[in-house]
């Protein structure tokens, strides 16, 4: 868990995953007596996985709100997020002087290939290139989301 003891799944937390589903129940807590929150509606959205239980995983996303997940409806695939309101200039090489390929338009999901030297590798087989790791929702390594923090939507900034 994020205190250092291991956790139910032998996987790291914080780690990244994608909901697998357009109707995937948030929960006020692990089990399906606690209260449905809202409803994420985006197949392929990333969350960051902050804690979890042997069935459940406690997900901060893009929003910065907090959320109990059942672990059959994520899946460890690795997808990225533009939460801008702009375009994300999708480059042939890890460069701002690099051509721009495409764009990733905001509030889109595209697949995640790799991430080295700040930039990542985004996109499909044919609108693929590179991004700056700091434009992306999907691939910080450090939590985004205190663990400790009850489920609920995020605080106002």
């Amino acid at each position: 868990m994020p205190d250092g003891r291991p956790t139910p799944t032998g996987l790291e937390v914080p780690r990244w995953i994608t909901l697998k589903s357009d109707r995937v129940r948030a929960r006020q807590g692990p089990g399906l007596d606690y209260q449905v929150m809202w409803e994420y509606r985006a197949a392929g959205l990333p969350v960051q996985v902050i804690a979890e239980t042997t069935e459940w995983r406690k997900v901060c996303d893009p929003e910065g709100s907090v959320a109990w997940i059942h672990r059959t409806v994520a899946s460890g695939r690795r997808t990225v997020f533009n939460r801008t309101g702009a375009d994300i200039p999708l480059r042939s090489g890890r460069s701002d002087r690099s051509g721009v390929r495409a764009t990733l338009a905001p509030r889109a999901i595209a697949p995640l290939d790799d991430c080295e030297d700040g930039w990542c590798r985004v996109g499909g087989r044919k609108s693929r290139g590179w991004a700056p790791e700091r434009q992306l929702f999907g691939v910080q390594g450090q939590a985004l989301c205190d663990y400790r923090r009850p489920a609920g939507r995020a605080p106002s900034r």
